[in-house]
């Protein structure tokens, strides 16, 4: 009896220890089904971690070749080289997506579905022609990828946040929550980090603006970037960290680590969703409180949600300079308004003059990130806190982005200007040590 006819209608055990029932096989025996049968057949022959890309990639094809031998001599030689070419990334990588990860072009993908897979290129979205075969099939991938990081995604845990090896975020959400079945999206980043040439050449911010953030991370100001979904705080976060001296300690908190700094001395942190028991969670709160114990010269927050915003704050306001992070607002009043609204989450009573005090006195500068219309991210202001005057705080620009129509070519137009206001943090930065004569001497000088 061959292989195929033995486990038709037998139970098999995939990599993610889940049991499915293969129905027998019909005469046509067609490619999809030869695939689930190829895949099981592999996993068990290969009897090692799912890991080793290098060194597995010639036994799998070893493997398929004897395989399709015995069992798919009714396939044609485009369907042998397509089963292959997909069975290879359905163990060595993420199944159909695998191509969509490995290109750099792509920076997300949007699997809603089996059958609906969208991606982002430029900054606009297209769907592709990659499916997978069903639910369970999307299911699998998503599991593949949060079982490494010690979490799990079930009916009872509908949702959760991971990473990729390479860093970049994933977000899934399954039934009875995802109506379309298994939805998953994967915003992926670059495998080197980005630098601030890199922003220059892109075009996110000037080059005034580029030293003036530098300076102002090397003076220790707290700075916050601000933006919308997908705007590139992250990616932006990580560049200006990059200009922290590498002497200092810096703890990282993330809920799924993706920041990937050059320095030596980097601690990173990442919080942990509740057991099946529903008990030992960890929260980003909880990790700020662990890290002022930890002795950091500087804290990074990969994004303020909650609680742990008044923790942060605090830690500003006690000795932890220079500290950075992000979150979501639309424009730097904004931001303010969410942090009151997040410190108040916190569970304590606390009047609104009081957090706005704590706000005002913690926060230096406000970085103002948008992802434009035709895709590109820019920095749209870099504003200075000023401090609070009554009950309001007050904020001044220093560096803004202007975009116009000009009404003889009706091209936009756009350009990074200054307010032409002397920021008050110029005073950091000569006590800091840094020559702001010979930098900024068309500026502020």
């Amino acid at each position: 009896m061959s292989l195929l006819s033995r486990l038709s209608g037998e139970q098999i055990s995939l990599e993610n220890k889940q049991e499915i029932t293969i129905k027998p096989l019909t005469t046509s025996k067609n490619s999809n089904e030869l695939e689930v049968v190829l895949h099981s057949f592999l996993v068990d022959e290969l009897k090692k971690p799912m890991n080793q890309k290098q060194e597995m990639e010639p036994l799998i094809e070893k493997l398929t070749n004897d395989f399709l031998g015995k069992e798919g001599n009714h396939l044609t030689f485009e369907e042998k080289k397509q089963l292959k070419h997909d069975i290879s990334h359905e163990i060595t990588g993420y199944g159909p997506i695998s191509p969509l990860l490995d290109n750099p072009s792509v920076t997300e993908i949007m699997v809603n579905g089996p059958n609906d897979i969208y991606i982002e290129v430029n900054g606009k979205i297209e769907k592709t022609s990659i499916h997978f075969r069903d639910n369970l099939h999307v299911l699998r991938v998503i599991e593949k990828i949060v079982a490494p990081l010690g979490r799990r995604i079930d009916e009872s845990v509908p949702m959760v946040d991971a990473r990729l090896p390479d860093g970049s975020r994933v977000n899934a959400i399954i039934p009875p929550l995802a109506l379309n079945g298994p939805t998953m999206t994967i915003r992926k980043f670059s495998e080197v980090p980005f630098t601030i040439n890199d922003l220059l050449r892109m075009g996110s911010l000037s080059e005034n603006m580029a030293l003036f953030l530098k300076v102002a991370v090397k003076s220790k100001l707290n700075i916050f970037i601000s933006g919308g979904t997908g705007s590139g705080k992250t990616s932006t976060l990580n560049v200006i960290s990059s200009f922290i001296p590498n002497d200092e300690r810096i703890l990282t908190i993330e809920d799924a680590a993706e920041l990937r700094l050059s320095q030596e001395h980097v601690v990173a942190l990442e919080s942990r969703s509740s057991n099946i028991e529903g008990q030992g969670e960890i929260t980003i709160r909880d990790l700020v409180r662990n890290a002022l114990r930890m002795r950091p010269d500087r804290i990074i927050i990969g994004e303020v949600r909650g609680g742990e915003t008044l923790d942060m704050l605090q830690a500003m306001n006690t000795g932890h300079d220079g500290s950075l992070g992000t979150g979501h607002a639309n424009s730097p009043r904004d931001l303010l308004a969410r942090l009151e609204t997040m410190v108040l989450m916190s569970g304590l009573d606390l009047p609104v003059k009081a957090i706005r005090q704590q706000i005002s006195a913690a926060l230096d500068l406000i970085v103002q990130q948008a992802r434009m219309k035709d895709g590109s991210r820019k920095i749209t202001k870099i504003t200075e806190v000023l401090g609070l005057e009554g009950d309001t705080i007050v904020l001044q620009d220093i560096f803004v982005y202007n975009e116009r129509k000009n009404p003889t070519t009706g091209r936009s137009e756009h350009q990074f200007t200054t307010t032409g206001i002397r920021p008050n943090c110029i005073e950091k930065f000569t006590i800091a040590g840094h020559n702001i004569q010979t930098m900024f001497k068309d500026e502020w000088v």
